[in-house]
């Protein structure tokens, strides 16, 4: 397994692109912005994408789906159906977009083959009600739950401060050690943030 990563705008979002160095497939995870770069770099790498990975519905991390859709418009794209909101929800749609495409929910202990990975689906709302993280072999994509140093905002709409504490707080406790790949800023480790993260240390007193 190999990941690499693209930061794109419009602010800094790192997208990721999970690949399965057996088969040469991928899967593009939190798309949120320049979709022309993405295909570039799966082209480049001489990739076949299976599937697009969302960790949760705002448009930072779902910006570029519609430019990857329309490249490769057989490509499904998975979301937790708790980040999707009709068109005329006016208050949600300013966050999160709608989708269009071959649209599927995931969620709590759902799992989704790339290539001959397995990623797991472990529900982590608090950011958003429908944030995920994604989970396979000793990587995790934790979206905008569980930062280096820090955690995901919850003032926005659908976030929940004891949702997040909850969230943070079933993370910590896996009994592992996991490389922590977030949504924005540096990549971290599970070990680490339970040393040192003061939001991951407050969620694990209870």
């Amino acid at each position: 397994m190999k990941v690499m990563t693209i930061s794109v705008s419009p602010i800094g979002t790192n997208c990721y692109l999970l690949c399965d160095d057996k088969t040469d497939h991928c899967g593009i995870i939190d798309p949120g912005g320049e979709p022309a770069r993405i295909i570039a770099a799966v082209e480049e790498a001489g990739l076949t994408p299976e599937c697009i990975l969302l960790t949760h519905g705002h448009y930072d991390h779902t910006g570029g789906v519609a430019g990857l859709t329309e490249h490769w418009p057989e490509l499904p794209i998975y979301i937790s159906e708790k980040d999707v909101f009709p068109a005329e929800d006016r208050k949600a749609a300013r966050l999160f977009p709608a989708l269009k495409g071959d649209v599927r929910s995931y969620g709590e202990g759902s799992d989704v083959k790339v290539g001959q990975i397995n990623v797991h689906v472990l529900a982590t709302p608090g950011h958003t009600a429908g944030s995920v993280t994604l989970v396979a072999e000793d990587v995790m994509f934790s979206g905008d739950t569980l930062f280096a140093g820090s955690c995901g905002r919850t003032d926005l709409y659908g976030g929940s401060w004891e949702e997040m504490m909850a969230s943070l707080r079933r993370l910590g406790n896996i009994q592992r050690n996991f490389q922590v790949l977030p949504g924005h800023m540096d990549p971290s480790d599970l070990e680490c943030e339970r040393q040192t993260n003061p939001y991951l240390r407050q969620a694990m007193r209870g």
